[in-house]
């Protein structure tokens, strides 16, 4: 029973080995990581190369594969390159369980002792970050070898050899087993070492040691499948696209089985090499048979799983981001204006189901509403990165003008997607979870300040859409009479607290909350008519009046004469 703790105890700490150095790595160059996968997808050959690169600095592939899967989910990079990505993943993890073969005990002590110490002194610094890493690398070596020590007794118990024989007669069986345990441990890699150690200590055999291998390679695959089960957009197809190829090389090589042990035989007598050398082989045949024929599969990946279908609904991406538009900037301008309205009329829904789960305290609904904040960062996105594609040296003074209202808008939207999701959690938290609901008067006065904030969207977009000065001068009138009404409303739910109003004392947090919230919302709205009145120069320079005679301040401020944004 100890032998067996030892050795459960020796696998979790190299999982956890491998889980430090990931995340310290992604910590320290997460995003020179982002940008190398990001600029590498011209050619078929750099991208390979930037997957394997990435996946021997963090050891997952998995890792590399959401990095992927969120390019593709937002249009930065097709899939045919980020399949090229997948397979250079793989042969990087294949290549760092070659290394980690190696006698490496001499580098754990080391590692983990300087790795302590620069994480401990310098913990919130790059240093103390690659301490983190050091620690990791050093665990791993450190549990390779606790591995060896552990199955040494199991080798000449006397069940051993029972136990595993009977993984010996179905290939079939031992794939199953190996993806499941890789599933489990969350590490292909981890997986990988464990069974070369196991087949080294003569714990099982090498057919049954490959059969495994082809397991956990499956596995892979499905870890990937499941990190990015929740992905929007086309990033899932990623994933799906890699488990393909890994389902593909099992079958070719559970086939060609015998000819693959003949050729690890020749290439070393050491049954750890000979498991090792075929997870390599594994992998890099897989990249030449199918690095060549990306785009063909990826055209093959989305005809069989459709956007909608990949994603567990309808998904919704961008429709007037023409990139034939961008030579002509006031086109471009156009089309993104348009896209930026879109943004729009999903807050609106956003806003009117808010509403909604206000009064029924539907969580189902909630969810709904969340996700739409996903279509809204998703369309800001590609807003962004198309504005950013037009030569700002080819703007006039107008164009240059009007590329600000777009940008600042649809950042603007953004951060109210973002408001609302916020408002959304909080009520399903602290209201749905603890079955509360807020008093009527309370509901009637959310739903008066939800009205305003309807009106003053649509205002806004139209005032977006026009330039119309005397609607933005509304809309600037707007925001002071929702800020009265948002103090108003305030100050009465403070009169039911005084009244002892048991719904308004359970909810008057999140009431408050909401309020405040609202006004936020309203602000950004409204910011929309500042550039218009601007440009007519209807503001003032400063919202505070000229000091007095004896060079006192008054203290008294002027009302909508100016503001940079929301407050």
């Amino acid at each position: 029973m100890q032998t067996l703790l030892n050795l459960l105890a020796s696998v979790a700490l190299l999982v956890w080995g491998t889980h430090i150095v990931r995340t310290g790595i992604l910590r320290v160059y997460g995003t020179n990581l982002r940008r190398v996968l990001s600029k590498s997808v011209s050619k078929r050959g750099s991208a390979f190369l930037a997957g394997l690169g990435v996946t021997s600095l963090v050891q997952s592939s998995s890792a590399t594969a959401l990095i992927a899967s969120s390019f593709v989910s937002q249009n930065l990079i097709a899939l045919a390159p980020a399949l090229a990505i997948m397979l250079g993943a793989d042969v990087g993890t294949a290549l760092m369980a070659q290394v980690f073969s190696l006698d490496l005990s001499w580098l754990s002590p080391l590692a983990i002792f300087f790795g302590v110490v620069f994480f401990l002194s310098r913990k919130n610094t790059r240093a103390g970050q690659l301490g983190r890493v050091a620690i990791g690398l050093g665990l791993i070596i450190l549990a390779l070898q606790l591995i060896q020590i552990a199955t040494q007794p199991i080798v000449t118990a006397a069940g051993t050899r029972v136990l595993f024989g009977s993984l010996s007669g179905d290939p079939m069986l031992d794939m199953l087993i190996g993806a499941l345990f890789t599933v489990l441990s969350w590490s292909s890699l981890a997986v990988v070492l464990l069974t070369a150690s196991l087949a080294a200590s003569l714990v099982i055999s090498v057919p049954v040691a490959v059969c495994l291998v082809l397991g956990a390679n499956l596995g892979s695959g499905l870890i990937g499948l499941l990190a990015t089960f929740n992905m929007p957009g086309g990033g899932r197809r990623v994933a799906l696209g890699n488990l393909c190829f890994k389902l593909s090389g099992c079958v070719i090589f559970s086939l060609a089985l015998p000819l693959a042990l003949q050729a690890i035989a020749y290439l070393d007598e050491d049954p750890r090499r000979q498991v090792l050398h075929f997870h390599v082989i594994f992998n890099v045949v897989l990249a030449l048979g199918f690095l060549f024929f990306t785009d063909r599969i990826a055209a093959l990946v989305e005809r069989w799983f459709p956007e909608a279908t990949v994603a567990g609904g309808q998904v919704v991406e961008p429709r007037h981001l023409d990139g034939g538009a961008l030579v002509t900037p006031t086109l471009a301008l156009s089309n993104a204006a348009r896209e930026t309205l879109r943004i729009g009329d999903t807050i609106e829904q956003m806003l009117n189901g808010l509403l909604e789960v206000i009064r029924t305290n539907d969580e189902k609904r909630v969810d709904e509403l969340i996700r739409l904040d996903d279509d809204v960062d998703r369309l800001y996105t590609a807003v962004k990165l198309y504005l950013t594609q037009i030569s700002r040296e080819a703007l006039d003074e107008r164009d240059a003008r009007r590329w600000a209202e777009i940008i600042s808008l649809t950042i603007n939207l953004e951060h109210v997607g973002d408001v609302i999701e916020r408002i959304l959690t909080d009520i399903r938290d602290k209201k749905i979870a603890h079955k509360l609901s807020f008093s009527e008067a309370g509901i009637e006065e959310l739903a008066n300040l939800h009205a305003k904030l309807v009106t003053n969207l649509r205002l806004g977009l139209s005032v977006f859409l026009t330039g119309d000065v005397k609607s933005a001068q509304m809309l600037l009138a707007e925001k002071e009479r929702f800020r009265d009404l948002e103090r108003s409303y305030a100050s009465q739910h403070l009169d039911r607290l005084a009244d002892q109003s048991v719904q308004s004392i359970e909810t008057s947090s999140l009431h408050l909350d909401i309020i405040s919230d609202m006004r936020r919302i309203n602000s950004f709205f409204c910011s929309t008519a500042y550039p218009i009145l601007e440009q007519a120069g209807q503001l003032r320079k400063s919202r505070l009046r000229p000091e007095a005679p004896t060079g006192e301040a008054t203290g008294n401020f002027a009302k909508g004469d100016l503001a940079a944004g929301p407050k």
